[in-house]
């Protein structure tokens, strides 16, 4: 009996036979025939019987007038068509190595030993040589090294994870710390800004208002049905971009892609996903490569019916657990859309609850350093956005917990700043609902160095999107009252960031503990070496994500957030501390995953919101023993 692939059988028509096998090996040769039964959608559409058939049965069904050189039947007149007639684009094939060298999960290049090489017909398709995969991975990086540009190295990256996807996986694993900007912030942004330009191979589902009333077939499109996670963005926020449109998708692609390597979860059990409502990006929709809808934004009703037959289209055919992760959404989407989904469906905002989570988990840690109590504390945000707001509720539940005071208190030693200054009782009025609960009883302040005179912080975070907004009077203004202002530039990409790792340890004369959203290099400040740490939300998304799927979890809680938090900043040691390090080295980051998803799923079960039952013994093992790994299997 032949094998087939998952790529050798596409579609076919209802009540077509097809046959397999162009190699037959004899009358006695059994060959293998696929018939597809009619049937109404979700009732046994793509379903396929396989039989095994003899040589003398097969050429029954074959009409020898209907063939061409090679005996393929050429049922639909490919062969026979001009360039302006229009065909079917069937793809029947035997599973062959010439198809195995192009199916990016199966393809091992060099790596094909000896035996497998004759067993899958890969004699001639491959030169002699047989290279392992570790060898495999010193090459590409080092030609990797060789780019001096950052979007080079995405470009080949984007293009190895659709060659060959094991040897992706075990290149960003294996060299995470230095691989990670590349796949994500800050190159990411870059990739999305000139997506149009570098616009290879889709890699994901483009839901545009013109399918409309057709989601749930769109989402059948997908070649995979066992999805556990999808990230889905609308392009209208990307990082400190703003409105990339359709463009996005480098967003949901980068951020699945460390699902699986940081998180271990299956490639084929993630999705990424743009839904595309047109843009206000007048550049893009002037560029003629600009790959979106060429029109403005739809808003209010129009834009609400969409993402809600899209939520249910989702629930429908993946299932009650499939995690739907909320990215760069605009603020006054973002909020909305979490409150309404967050009772129906298994939801999750990284902008909003991923964010907090990390920065949290890195406020935890410094307080090692700097004393005190988070309720000992007085914080100041410049940004009031997703970011701003959603950190800032995380620490006053945090700090609610601990004091057991009423959070409404605890939110008082949290001050936020706007593009209109300081957020204040007076201006109640006039704010979006997010913002109304950080309007405190205050005289106005209309910029960030006075609110930091005023309001004496010990902790300052940025999350405004906007770069070079801490100056050096607000960083030594800061230093004055704190033996160690703990400052943190939260804003992505680079460009961005509200100051860089120098300017923050320099002004502060090093005693500055410093962390930001994207990398910075360390620095040398008076003959002593300081690393910055990154409050990437890298470190807890993977994770986070991993321990509801392992645990079932039918809802988010923000009890699981505060419960990653947690374990995130127990993997911080007085090593870490003792360089400066607020978090630790993204280098033993599966571990550090492993140990997040098994806070979370515990905390799911304590909530009773898992549904995997029974509980395992020790989540911790059942999380690394569930984790994918990208060595290359052995075939047959």
């Amino acid at each position: 009996m032949l094998s087939l692939n998952r790529s050798s059988f596409v579609k076919c028509r209802e009540n077509d036979t097809r046959l397999f096998g162009s190699q037959l090996r004899g009358a006695a040769t059994r060959l293998v025939v696929v018939r597809c039964g009619s049937g109404r959608r979700g009732e046994g559409k793509g379903r396929r019987v396989v039989m095994e058939s003899t040589h003398e049965e097969v050429e029954a069904l074959m009409d020898p007038k209907n063939t061409v050189g090679g005996g393929v039947e050429d049922t639909y007149g490919e062969d026979r068509a001009t360039e302006d007639q229009l065909v079917t684009p069937w793809t029947v094939s035997v599973a062959s190595g010439y198809s195995l060298l192009r199916d990016p999960r199966h393809n091992k290049e060099l790596a094909f030993t000896e035996k497998e090489r004759d067993a899958h017909y890969l004699r001639g398709l491959l030169p002699p040589a047989v290279a392992c995969q570790d060898l495999q991975e010193k090459k590409l990086m080092h030609i990797l090294r060789q780019y001096k540009v950052p979007l080079q190295r995405y470009m080949a990256m984007m293009d190895l994870q659709e060659s060959n996807e094991r040897l992706f996986y075990k290149l960003l694993i294996d060299n995470v710390e230095e691989l990670l900007p590349v796949v994500y912030t800050p190159t990411v942004g870059e990739a999305c800004q000139k997506y149009g330009c570098i616009f290879r191979h889709p890699q994901g589902l483009f839901i545009s208002l013109k399918e409309r009333g057709k989601i749930l077939e769109v989402l059948r499109n997908w070649p995979e049905r066992s999805i556990q996670v999808i990230v889905v963005t609308d392009g209208e926020r990307i990082l400190g971009l703003g409105d990339l449109g359709c463009q996005g998708m480098g967003i949901p692609v980068g951020k699945l892609s460390l699902y699986t390597a940081l998180g271990g979860l299956r490639p084929s059990a993630c999705l990424p996903i743009t839904i595309d409502v047109g843009t206000n990006n007048e550049q893009l929709l002037n560029d003629e490569f600009y790959i979106g809808l060429r029109q403005r934004r739809a808003t209010g009703q129009e834009y609400a019916d969409l993402l809600h037959e899209f939520m249910c289209a989702v629930k429908q055919n993946y299932g009650e657990k499939v995690l739907i992760q909320f990215e760069d959404f605009a603020n006054h989407n973002a909020f909305d859309l979490l409150a309404k989904y967050t009772k129906t469906h298994l939801v999750f905002n990284d902008d909003i609850q991923g964010t907090a989570s990390v920065v949290l988990a890195g406020i935890v840690a410094a307080l090692k350093l700097v004393g005190g109590t988070l309720a000992e504390h007085t914080y100041l945000f410049l940004g009031a956005g997703e970011a701003g707001t959603g950190i800032a509720e995380l620490i006053a539940l945090e700090m609610s917990r601990q004091t057991n005071a009423p959070i409404e208190e605890c939110r008082k030693k949290i001050w936020l700043v706007d593009s209109k200054g300081l957020i204040v009782s007076s201006r109640k009025e006039s704010l979006q609902h997010f913002k109304k609960p950080w309007a405190h009883e205050h005289e106005p302040v209309n910029n960030l160095l006075s609110a930091v005179q005023a309001i004496k912080p010990t902790i300052l975070i940025g999350t405004s999107g906007v770069g070079r907004t801490f100056t050096k009077d607000v960083v030594e203004a800061m230093a004055s009252f704190n033996q160690k202002p703990i400052i943190l530039a939260l804003s992505n990409p680079t460009s961005q960031s509200e100051c860089t790792a120098e300017e923050a340890y320099t002004w502060s004369k090093g005693r500055a503990i410093f962390a930001s959203g994207s990398p910075f290099d360390p620095v040398e400040y008076e003959g002593k070496i300081f690393v910055p740490g990154q409050a990437n939300n890298a470190y807890i998304f993977p994770g986070f994500g991993l321990g509801l799927v392992i645990s079932g979890a039918i809802r988010v809680h923000d009890d699981m957030l505060l419960a990653a938090s947690e374990a995130l900043a127990q993997q911080v040691t007085q090593e870490h501390f003792d360089r400066g390090l607020i978090y630790p080295p993204f280098t033993n980051i599966r571990k550090i995953s492993a140990k997040i998803s098994a806070n979370v799923a515990s905390k799911a079960y304590e909530l009773g919101l898992a549904s995997r039952l029974p509980r395992p013994e020790n989540l911790m093992k059942y999380a690394e023993s569930c984790m994918y790994t990208p060595l290359y299997r052995s075939y047959r």
